[in-house]
Protein backbone atom coordinates (compact mmCIF):
# COMPACT_ATOMS: atom_id res chain seq x y z
CA UNK A 1 0.00 0.00 0.00
CA UNK A 2 1.46 3.40 -1.01
CA UNK A 3 -0.16 6.54 0.44
CA UNK A 4 0.29 9.83 -0.99
CA UNK A 5 -0.15 13.11 1.56
CA UNK A 6 -0.85 16.44 0.33
CA UNK A 7 0.53 18.83 2.83
CA UNK A 8 -1.86 20.44 5.63
CA UNK A 9 -1.16 21.12 9.57
CA UNK A 10 -2.52 18.41 11.57
CA UNK A 11 -4.61 20.05 14.60
CA UNK A 12 -7.50 18.95 17.44
CA UNK A 13 -8.27 16.12 19.58
CA UNK A 14 -7.14 12.36 19.30
CA UNK A 15 -7.75 9.47 21.87
CA UNK A 16 -4.55 7.11 22.76
CA UNK A 17 -4.51 3.57 21.54
CA UNK A 18 -4.36 0.42 23.93
CA UNK A 19 -0.45 0.32 24.94
CA UNK A 20 1.18 -2.20 23.05
CA UNK A 21 4.08 -2.70 25.13
CA UNK A 22 1.87 -3.07 28.06
CA UNK A 23 -0.52 -5.55 26.11
CA UNK A 24 2.48 -7.92 25.69
CA UNK A 25 2.99 -8.08 29.12
CA UNK A 26 -0.38 -8.23 30.81
CA UNK A 27 -1.49 -11.18 28.31
CA UNK A 28 1.29 -12.83 29.28
CA UNK A 29 1.01 -12.74 33.03
CA UNK A 30 -2.86 -13.57 32.06
CA UNK A 31 -2.21 -16.93 30.25
CA UNK A 32 0.12 -18.36 33.11
CA UNK A 33 -1.76 -17.54 36.51
CA UNK A 34 -4.51 -19.92 37.47
CA UNK A 35 -7.90 -18.65 36.96
CA UNK A 36 -9.44 -16.42 34.07
CA UNK A 37 -8.63 -12.88 33.58
CA UNK A 38 -10.45 -10.01 31.70
CA UNK A 39 -8.74 -7.37 29.92
CA UNK A 40 -9.73 -4.27 28.82
CA UNK A 41 -8.02 -3.29 25.76
CA UNK A 42 -9.56 -0.93 23.24
CA UNK A 43 -7.41 -1.57 20.11
CA UNK A 44 -5.24 -4.30 18.67
CA UNK A 45 -2.22 -4.90 16.42
CA UNK A 46 0.02 -7.00 14.36
CA UNK A 47 2.38 -7.53 17.19
CA UNK A 48 -0.64 -7.78 19.83
CA UNK A 49 -2.00 -10.25 17.87
CA UNK A 50 0.95 -11.93 17.79
CA UNK A 51 1.21 -12.92 21.20
CA UNK A 52 -2.27 -13.50 21.59
CA UNK A 53 -1.51 -16.47 19.12
CA UNK A 54 1.49 -17.53 20.35
CA UNK A 55 -0.03 -18.00 23.99
CA UNK A 56 -3.26 -19.78 22.39
CA UNK A 57 -0.61 -22.33 20.88
CA UNK A 58 0.49 -23.15 24.34
CA UNK A 59 -2.74 -23.92 24.99
CA UNK A 60 -4.07 -20.78 26.24
CA UNK A 61 -7.75 -19.84 24.98
CA UNK A 62 -8.01 -15.91 24.60
CA UNK A 63 -11.05 -14.81 23.00
CA UNK A 64 -12.15 -10.81 22.28
CA UNK A 65 -15.47 -9.37 23.19
CA UNK A 66 -15.68 -6.17 22.09
CA UNK A 67 -13.00 -3.96 24.21
CA UNK A 68 -12.29 -7.30 26.13
CA UNK A 69 -10.20 -9.80 26.12
CA UNK A 70 -11.23 -12.79 27.72
CA UNK A 71 -7.86 -15.23 28.87
CA UNK A 72 -8.59 -18.73 30.02
CA UNK A 73 -5.08 -19.42 30.88
CA UNK A 74 -2.69 -22.65 29.89
CA UNK A 75 -3.86 -25.75 32.12
CA UNK A 76 -1.90 -26.65 35.35
CA UNK A 77 -1.77 -27.40 39.00
CA UNK A 78 -3.32 -25.52 41.83
CA UNK A 79 -2.37 -21.67 42.56
CA UNK A 80 0.06 -23.06 45.61
CA UNK A 81 2.55 -25.08 43.05
CA UNK A 82 2.03 -22.44 40.03
CA UNK A 83 2.78 -24.75 38.05
CA UNK A 84 1.82 -24.13 33.75
CA UNK A 85 1.38 -26.90 31.23
CA UNK A 86 2.37 -25.61 27.73
CA UNK A 87 1.32 -27.88 24.88
CA UNK A 88 4.13 -30.56 24.09
CA UNK A 89 5.65 -29.20 20.47
CA UNK A 90 3.81 -25.82 19.67
CA UNK A 91 4.79 -23.60 17.59
CA UNK A 92 5.17 -19.98 18.14
CA UNK A 93 4.36 -17.98 15.22
CA UNK A 94 5.89 -14.32 16.50
CA UNK A 95 5.14 -12.17 13.67
CA UNK A 96 7.58 -9.51 13.13
CA UNK A 97 7.35 -8.95 17.09
CA UNK A 98 10.61 -8.73 18.48
CA UNK A 99 8.82 -8.22 21.93
CA UNK A 100 6.81 -11.08 21.92
CA UNK A 101 9.84 -13.46 20.42
CA UNK A 102 12.14 -12.41 23.17
CA UNK A 103 9.39 -12.80 25.65
CA UNK A 104 7.73 -16.02 24.84
CA UNK A 105 11.47 -17.74 24.44
CA UNK A 106 12.33 -17.71 28.09
CA UNK A 107 8.64 -18.24 29.26
CA UNK A 108 8.88 -21.49 26.27
CA UNK A 109 12.01 -22.36 28.40
CA UNK A 110 10.59 -21.73 32.23
CA UNK A 111 7.09 -24.28 30.73
CA UNK A 112 9.51 -26.86 29.39
CA UNK A 113 7.19 -27.87 26.79
CA UNK A 114 9.83 -28.38 23.61
CA UNK A 115 8.59 -25.49 21.47
CA UNK A 116 9.56 -24.14 18.27
CA UNK A 117 9.63 -20.15 17.69
CA UNK A 118 9.41 -18.83 14.26
CA UNK A 119 8.82 -15.48 12.73
CA UNK A 120 9.08 -13.09 9.76
CA UNK A 121 10.26 -9.99 7.88
CA UNK A 122 13.71 -9.07 9.95
CA UNK A 123 12.72 -11.54 13.08
CA UNK A 124 15.29 -13.94 12.45
CA UNK A 125 18.33 -11.03 11.91
CA UNK A 126 17.35 -9.71 15.32
CA UNK A 127 19.81 -10.53 18.10
CA UNK A 128 18.98 -12.91 21.36
CA UNK A 129 22.39 -13.15 22.67
CA UNK A 130 22.75 -12.73 25.36
CA UNK A 131 19.61 -13.81 26.70
CA UNK A 132 20.09 -17.37 24.19
CA UNK A 133 23.26 -18.13 26.11
CA UNK A 134 21.97 -17.93 29.28
CA UNK A 135 19.34 -20.23 28.64
CA UNK A 136 21.29 -22.99 27.60
CA UNK A 137 23.71 -22.21 30.58
CA UNK A 138 20.24 -22.93 32.44
CA UNK A 139 19.37 -26.11 31.48
CA UNK A 140 17.59 -25.32 28.01
CA UNK A 141 19.29 -26.71 24.65
CA UNK A 142 18.12 -24.50 22.01
CA UNK A 143 18.56 -24.79 17.84
CA UNK A 144 21.33 -22.23 15.81
CA UNK A 145 20.30 -18.27 16.13
CA UNK A 146 19.45 -16.53 13.13
CA UNK A 147 17.10 -19.31 11.55
CA UNK A 148 13.54 -20.45 11.59
CA UNK A 149 11.99 -22.42 13.81
CA UNK A 150 13.85 -22.26 16.69
CA UNK A 151 13.43 -24.66 18.92
CA UNK A 152 13.94 -25.10 22.64
CA UNK A 153 14.32 -28.34 24.88
CA UNK A 154 14.77 -28.73 28.06
CA UNK A 155 13.38 -26.89 30.71
CA UNK A 156 15.25 -23.96 32.55
CA UNK A 157 16.69 -23.92 36.27
CA UNK A 158 15.54 -21.49 38.63
CA UNK A 159 19.05 -19.57 39.77
CA UNK A 160 21.28 -16.61 39.09
CA UNK A 161 20.81 -15.23 35.01
CA UNK A 162 23.84 -12.75 34.34
CA UNK A 163 23.07 -9.99 31.37
CA UNK A 164 24.78 -6.51 30.41
CA UNK A 165 22.91 -3.55 30.60
CA UNK A 166 23.64 -2.35 27.40
CA UNK A 167 21.67 -4.67 25.33
CA UNK A 168 18.19 -4.94 24.99
CA UNK A 169 16.04 -4.80 27.88
CA UNK A 170 13.04 -7.16 26.74
CA UNK A 171 15.60 -9.85 27.79
CA UNK A 172 15.14 -8.68 31.35
CA UNK A 173 11.99 -8.77 31.29
CA UNK A 174 11.49 -11.78 29.23
CA UNK A 175 13.24 -13.53 32.15
CA UNK A 176 11.03 -12.04 34.76
CA UNK A 177 7.65 -13.10 33.01
CA UNK A 178 9.61 -16.19 33.56
CA UNK A 179 11.01 -16.80 36.85
CA UNK A 180 7.91 -17.20 38.55
CA UNK A 181 7.09 -21.07 36.32
CA UNK A 182 10.75 -21.91 37.87
CA UNK A 183 11.23 -24.86 41.07
CA UNK A 184 12.98 -21.80 43.23
CA UNK A 185 14.26 -17.99 43.88
CA UNK A 186 15.46 -16.65 40.63
CA UNK A 187 17.69 -13.37 40.31
CA UNK A 188 18.18 -11.17 36.78
CA UNK A 189 21.37 -9.83 37.56
CA UNK A 190 22.30 -6.72 35.36
CA UNK A 191 25.26 -4.09 34.84
CA UNK A 192 24.57 -0.78 35.37
CA UNK A 193 23.54 1.08 33.73
CA UNK A 194 20.38 -0.23 32.13
CA UNK A 195 19.30 0.43 28.45
CA UNK A 196 15.83 1.56 28.29
CA UNK A 197 15.25 0.72 31.78
CA UNK A 198 11.58 2.29 32.13
CA UNK A 199 10.33 -1.03 30.07
CA UNK A 200 12.01 -2.81 32.89
CA UNK A 201 9.63 -0.87 35.07
CA UNK A 202 6.76 -1.38 32.83
CA UNK A 203 7.56 -5.13 33.41
CA UNK A 204 7.86 -4.77 37.15
CA UNK A 205 4.32 -3.10 37.31
CA UNK A 206 2.60 -5.79 35.04
CA UNK A 207 4.26 -8.67 37.41
CA UNK A 208 2.55 -6.41 40.52
CA UNK A 209 -1.02 -6.76 39.10
CA UNK A 210 -0.68 -10.14 39.02
CA UNK A 211 0.46 -10.56 42.56
CA UNK A 212 4.46 -10.96 41.58
CA UNK A 213 6.49 -9.30 44.11
CA UNK A 214 10.43 -8.12 42.38
CA UNK A 215 12.57 -7.25 44.68
CA UNK A 216 15.07 -4.91 43.43
CA UNK A 217 18.87 -4.02 45.65
CA UNK A 218 22.46 -2.87 44.30
CA UNK A 219 25.83 -5.18 44.14
CA UNK A 220 28.78 -4.02 43.43
CA UNK A 221 31.82 -6.32 42.50
CA UNK A 222 35.02 -6.29 40.23
CA UNK A 223 34.27 -2.00 40.30
CA UNK A 224 31.52 -2.83 38.12
CA UNK A 225 27.69 -1.82 39.29
CA UNK A 226 24.75 -3.93 39.51
CA UNK A 227 20.86 -3.98 39.50
CA UNK A 228 19.54 -7.45 40.83
CA UNK A 229 15.91 -7.84 40.21
CA UNK A 230 14.80 -11.28 42.34
CA UNK A 231 11.43 -13.06 42.30
CA UNK A 232 10.67 -15.93 44.59
CA UNK A 233 8.17 -18.88 43.88
CA UNK A 234 6.38 -17.37 47.28
CA UNK A 235 4.84 -14.81 45.15
CA UNK A 236 3.04 -16.67 42.28
CA UNK A 237 1.09 -15.49 39.74
CA UNK A 238 -2.30 -14.78 41.08
CA UNK A 239 -5.67 -13.22 38.66
CA UNK A 240 -6.59 -9.87 39.55
CA UNK A 241 -9.60 -10.81 37.72
CA UNK A 242 -9.83 -7.72 35.45
CA UNK A 243 -7.24 -5.66 34.58
CA UNK A 244 -6.34 -2.47 31.94
CA UNK A 245 -4.18 -1.45 29.05
CA UNK A 246 -3.23 1.92 29.51
CA UNK A 247 -3.11 4.76 26.42
CA UNK A 248 0.03 4.28 24.38
CA UNK A 249 2.56 7.06 24.67
CA UNK A 250 5.21 5.42 21.69
CA UNK A 251 2.34 5.96 18.83
CA UNK A 252 0.93 8.97 20.89
CA UNK A 253 4.40 10.56 20.61
CA UNK A 254 3.63 11.23 16.59
CA UNK A 255 0.76 13.14 17.38
CA UNK A 256 2.12 15.03 20.13
CA UNK A 257 5.03 15.98 17.61
CA UNK A 258 2.43 16.70 15.16
CA UNK A 259 0.91 19.24 17.47
CA UNK A 260 4.62 20.68 17.96
CA UNK A 261 4.56 21.26 14.14
CA UNK A 262 0.87 22.63 13.41
CA UNK A 263 -2.20 23.98 15.43
CA UNK A 264 -1.79 22.06 18.36
CA UNK A 265 -3.01 18.42 19.41
CA UNK A 266 -4.25 17.14 22.60
CA UNK A 267 -4.01 13.12 22.98
CA UNK A 268 -6.37 11.48 25.27
CA UNK A 269 -6.50 8.62 27.42
CA UNK A 270 -3.01 8.98 28.81
CA UNK A 271 -1.21 8.35 31.84
CA UNK A 272 0.19 11.08 32.90
CA UNK A 273 2.15 9.01 35.84
CA UNK A 274 2.79 6.02 33.49
CA UNK A 275 5.73 3.94 33.76
CA UNK A 276 6.01 3.96 29.71
CA UNK A 277 9.80 5.63 28.96
CA UNK A 278 7.71 7.05 26.30
CA UNK A 279 5.65 9.50 28.42
CA UNK A 280 9.07 11.62 28.27
CA UNK A 281 8.22 12.88 24.82
CA UNK A 282 6.24 15.43 26.26
CA UNK A 283 9.63 16.77 28.47
CA UNK A 284 11.87 15.78 24.99
CA UNK A 285 9.54 18.32 22.57
CA UNK A 286 9.66 20.88 25.53
CA UNK A 287 12.96 20.36 25.34
CA UNK A 288 12.77 21.70 21.35
CA UNK A 289 10.96 24.73 22.03
CA UNK A 290 7.38 23.28 22.30
CA UNK A 291 4.63 24.34 24.25
CA UNK A 292 3.30 21.69 26.36
CA UNK A 293 0.36 21.14 28.97
CA UNK A 294 -0.67 18.31 30.81
CA UNK A 295 -4.10 17.78 32.84
CA UNK A 296 -6.44 15.11 33.64
CA UNK A 297 -5.28 12.47 31.34
CA UNK A 298 -4.71 14.21 28.52
CA UNK A 299 -1.21 15.50 26.98
CA UNK A 300 -1.53 18.98 24.65
CA UNK A 301 1.47 19.74 22.80
CA UNK A 302 1.38 23.76 20.40
CA UNK A 303 4.04 24.86 18.33
CA UNK A 304 6.17 27.59 20.87
CA UNK A 305 9.79 28.56 19.65
CA UNK A 306 11.55 25.84 18.26
CA UNK A 307 15.27 25.33 18.62
CA UNK A 308 17.21 22.76 18.31
CA UNK A 309 19.53 20.94 21.23
CA UNK A 310 21.06 17.62 22.09
CA UNK A 311 19.37 14.87 23.27
CA UNK A 312 20.15 11.47 24.82
CA UNK A 313 17.68 8.80 23.69
CA UNK A 314 19.18 5.40 25.04
CA UNK A 315 16.05 5.28 27.63
CA UNK A 316 13.38 6.14 24.45
CA UNK A 317 14.71 4.78 21.07
CA UNK A 318 11.37 4.66 20.16
CA UNK A 319 10.66 8.57 20.28
CA UNK A 320 13.70 8.86 17.59
CA UNK A 321 11.41 8.77 14.48
CA UNK A 322 8.97 11.48 15.80
CA UNK A 323 12.10 13.50 17.05
CA UNK A 324 13.98 13.74 14.23
CA UNK A 325 10.68 14.98 12.42
CA UNK A 326 10.60 17.88 14.62
CA UNK A 327 14.24 18.48 14.46
CA UNK A 328 14.24 18.66 10.78
CA UNK A 329 11.93 21.76 11.51
CA UNK A 330 13.80 23.95 14.62
CA UNK A 331 15.91 25.97 13.86
CA UNK A 332 19.24 25.22 15.00
CA UNK A 333 21.92 21.93 15.13
CA UNK A 334 19.72 18.55 16.96
CA UNK A 335 22.37 16.07 17.95
CA UNK A 336 20.37 12.92 19.28
CA UNK A 337 22.73 10.27 20.76
CA UNK A 338 22.52 6.83 22.31
CA UNK A 339 20.92 5.62 19.29
CA UNK A 340 23.24 2.03 19.01
CA UNK A 341 19.89 0.04 19.64
CA UNK A 342 17.94 1.80 16.63
CA UNK A 343 20.10 -0.35 14.56
CA UNK A 344 18.58 -3.29 15.65
CA UNK A 345 14.87 -2.31 14.94
CA UNK A 346 12.85 -3.52 12.20
CA UNK A 347 14.98 -1.70 9.99
CA UNK A 348 18.54 -0.16 10.93
CA UNK A 349 16.20 2.78 12.21
CA UNK A 350 19.40 5.23 12.25
CA UNK A 351 19.57 5.07 8.74
CA UNK A 352 16.17 4.76 7.76
CA UNK A 353 15.56 7.90 9.67
CA UNK A 354 17.82 9.50 7.95
CA UNK A 355 16.73 8.09 4.73
CA UNK A 356 13.47 9.13 5.08
CA UNK A 357 13.92 12.62 6.32
CA UNK A 358 16.55 13.39 3.72
CA UNK A 359 14.44 12.20 0.85
CA UNK A 360 12.01 14.99 2.19
CA UNK A 361 14.60 17.38 1.90
CA UNK A 362 15.88 17.61 5.65
CA UNK A 363 19.30 18.25 6.39
CA UNK A 364 20.09 14.96 8.65
CA UNK A 365 23.12 12.61 9.10
CA UNK A 366 24.01 9.98 10.97
CA UNK A 367 27.60 10.41 12.94
CA UNK A 368 28.16 6.95 14.06
CA UNK A 369 25.32 6.10 16.13
CA UNK A 370 24.62 9.96 16.52
CA UNK A 371 21.66 11.61 14.44
CA UNK A 372 22.66 15.01 13.70
CA UNK A 373 20.12 17.57 12.11
CA UNK A 374 19.94 20.84 10.56
CA UNK A 375 16.80 22.12 11.15
CA UNK A 376 14.95 24.24 8.11
CA UNK A 377 12.21 26.40 8.04
CA UNK A 378 10.40 23.88 5.59
CA UNK A 379 10.85 20.52 3.58
CA UNK A 380 10.07 20.18 -0.22
CA UNK A 381 8.78 16.88 0.12
CA UNK A 382 9.01 13.77 -2.09
CA UNK A 383 8.99 9.60 -2.10
CA UNK A 384 9.53 8.29 1.62
CA UNK A 385 10.45 4.03 1.58
CA UNK A 386 9.03 3.00 4.68
CA UNK A 387 11.51 0.09 4.61
CA UNK A 388 9.07 -1.71 6.40
CA UNK A 389 9.33 -0.34 9.10
CA UNK A 390 5.97 1.43 11.63
CA UNK A 391 7.54 4.28 12.44
CA UNK A 392 9.64 5.17 9.70
CA UNK A 393 5.80 5.45 7.64
CA UNK A 394 4.71 7.50 10.67
CA UNK A 395 7.50 9.77 10.70
CA UNK A 396 7.07 10.67 6.96
CA UNK A 397 3.15 10.96 7.52
CA UNK A 398 3.99 13.86 10.46
CA UNK A 399 6.71 15.52 8.66
CA UNK A 400 4.40 15.61 5.69
CA UNK A 401 2.06 18.02 7.14
CA UNK A 402 5.00 20.47 7.33
CA UNK A 403 6.25 20.29 3.39
CA UNK A 404 5.66 22.53 1.13
CA UNK A 405 4.81 19.53 -1.64
CA UNK A 406 3.16 16.05 -1.35
CA UNK A 407 4.72 13.07 -0.11
CA UNK A 408 4.87 9.82 -0.75
CA UNK A 409 5.23 6.81 1.52
CA UNK A 410 6.01 3.66 -0.25
CA UNK A 411 4.60 0.13 1.62
CA UNK A 412 2.94 2.53 4.21
CA UNK A 413 0.78 -0.70 5.28
CA UNK A 414 3.92 -1.47 7.87
CA UNK A 415 1.91 0.72 10.32
CA UNK A 416 -0.71 -2.04 10.80
CA UNK A 417 2.32 -3.64 12.92
CA UNK A 418 1.60 -1.11 15.97
CA UNK A 419 -1.53 1.09 14.48
CA UNK A 420 -3.71 -0.17 12.05
CA UNK A 421 -5.71 2.39 12.28
CA UNK A 422 -2.91 5.51 11.68
CA UNK A 423 -3.86 6.97 8.41
CA UNK A 424 -7.61 7.24 9.48
CA UNK A 425 -6.78 9.00 12.47
CA UNK A 426 -4.53 11.16 11.03
CA UNK A 427 -7.46 12.27 8.71
CA UNK A 428 -9.35 12.83 11.57
CA UNK A 429 -6.74 15.43 12.75
CA UNK A 430 -7.18 17.12 9.14
CA UNK A 431 -4.38 14.97 7.01
CA UNK A 432 -5.29 15.00 3.31
CA UNK A 433 -4.60 11.25 2.45
CA UNK A 434 -4.76 8.92 -0.68
CA UNK A 435 -4.12 5.71 -0.77
CA UNK A 436 -2.88 3.65 -3.42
Amino acid sequence: MDVTITPHELGGQIEAIASKSMAHRLLICAALCPGPTTIRCTTSSKDIEATIACLNALGAEIEREGDLLRVTPLPGAPVSDNIRVGTRGALLDCGESGSTERFMLPVVAALGCDAALTGHGRLAERPLSPLYEELIAGGCDLTEQGTFPLKVSGKLRNGRFELPGNVSSQYVSGLLLAAPLLAGPSEVRVTMPIESRPYVNLTISALEQFGVHVTETSERDQNADYTVFAISPSTPYRSPGEVSVEGDWSNAAFWLAAGALGHGVSVEGLDLASRQGDRSMLAALAKLGAQVCRMRGVATVHSGAPQGCEMNVADFPDLVPPLAAVAALAPGKTRLTGCARLRLKESDRVETVVAGLSALGADIASEGDDIVVHGRDSLPGGVVDAANDHRIAMMAAIAASRCTGPVTILGAQCVEKSYPKFFEDYRQLGGVVEIA
